[in-house]
């Protein structure tokens, strides 16, 4: 079985984001940097993923840049992924080593199919301001990352430049204090089925929160989401527009429920491989 998940807000937690105190029981630290703890992992959820690795084969899939990957001291002791998918889709580290020829293939898609990165990112300049705009990345050369005051943020006319943009071969994405600006060809779900074709056979169980999640969740046998994030919020806007599992509780613990599940799955799944022997 292939295990593939989304990181922030689905298996670790900055503590905007945990819904708990960072001193609650039950944490620990998953990413550091300059002596502060970034991101946190609950107990439970780390011994449920430690386990799986036997078992499975588990792929982190991140928005984050390679650096910001690599900053998580979890899969550089404990946990060693054989594959990690980084950039949205547009890295793909393999036992360590980007993937240098993936993330060239990437790059042509990215100029046959999309507009270039400036006139992209032109279409938000009469809506982008100090007001609400904190601070701004062009990630791994592939995409934006601007960070915001969400409560100043207009929305309605960011979902109008969105539509914009989604003409032009680029995808929006507002994650809490994020907007990420992403070309259409730059995504989770071709990554993960590079890998998949290593593997063939294999099921495949994904966990993420986010839209841009949503396209590897789609291309899951198993998926399943936390009781928060972009994905529940719009499960609660339209029932009907999401097929997706959804946790019991949300927050920093929610990872429990995700990782118990992908145990389950991995349980059925070997139970009918042996009587189908």
């Amino acid at each position: 079985m292939i295990y593939a998940s989304d990181l922030d807000q689905t298996l670790i937690y900055s503590t905007r984001s945990m819904g708990v105190p960072a001193d609650s029981p039950g944490l620990i630290a998953a990413e550091q940097a300059e002596g502060k703890t970034l991101s946190y992992i609950s107990q439970e959820a780390l011994s449920l993923l430690s386990r799986l690795q036997t078992d499975a084969i588990f792929v982190p899939v991140t928005t984050r840049t390679i650096k910001q990957y690599e900053r998580i001291h979890l899969f550089q002791g404990a946990i060693r992924p054989a594959y990690a998918i980084m950039s949205n889709g547009g890295n793909i580290m393999v036992n360590g080593i980007v993937d240098e020829l993936w993330n060239r293939g990437i790059r042509r898609k990215v100029q046959q199919g999309a507009a270039s990165a400036q006139e992209a990112r032109a279409i938000f300049d009469p809506i982008m301001n100090e007001e609400w705009v904190v601070g701004e990345r062009f990630c791994d050369e592939l995409f934006f990352a601007f960070v915001i005051q969400r409560d100043r943020m207009p929305l309605e006319a960011v979902l109008e430049k969105a539509e914009i943009a989604r003409a032009l071969g680029w995808e929006v994405s507002i994650q809490g204090r994020k907007i990420y600006l992403v070309p259409a060809a730059v995504n989770k779900r071709e990554a993960i089925e590079h890998i998949r074709s290593m593997h063939p056979g294999l099921p495949l169980i994904a966990s993420g929160d986010s839209i841009l999640d949503r396209c590897l969740l789609d291309a899951a046998d198993y998926a399943i989401a936390p009781r928060h994030g972009e994905l529940y919020n719009e499960q609660q806007r339209n029932p009907s527009c999401t097929a997706y599992r959804f946790t019991k509780h949300s927050g920093v613990f929610a990872a429990d429920e995700i990782l118990g599940y992908v145990h389950e799955v991995y349980r059925d799944t070997r139970a009918l491989e042996d009587v189908s022997r």
